[in-house]
């Protein structure tokens, strides 16, 4: 936990909501108020997960955006448009299957987890 703050850290705080939503409220539910129970909860597990993978995640976009030669997302969609990356599709594939990758095991890591075509 960085400073100036004491536990419990915000990852702890989400966490524990979800849980007591999970455990304790949604057993009680039905119907529309169920379902909105269960998106609440939804929600904050991809907090959750975006507050414990998201520096990692942001540091290796950085070095794949790097690797490309490009300093942000919207440069390198503008490289991508030209075609000036026609020539390294390979690399460029990987590196956006592996954002690509990163992105669903915050959002939903079940499909990260799932093969599809390559």
């Amino acid at each position: 936990m960085a400073p100036p703050h004491d536990a419990p850290s915000a990852g702890e705080l989400v966490a524990a909501v979800r849980e007591y939503l999970e455990r304790d409220v949604l057993p009680g539910l039905s119907g529309r108020t169920r379902f909105h129970g269960l998106v609440a909860a939804n929600v904050l597990a991809v907090v959750e997960r975006e507050l414990a993978l998201g520096p990692a995640h942001e540091a290796a976009h950085r070095e794949r955006l790097a690797a490309l030669g490009h300093p942000d997302d919207r440069s390198l969609a503008a490289a991508i448009r030209a075609g000036d990356l026609d020539g390294r599709y390979a690399e460029l594939k990987a590196a956006l299957q592996d954002a690509v990758r990163d992105k669903l095991a915050v959002a939903n890591p079940g499909y990260a987890t799932r093969s599809g075509p390559a």
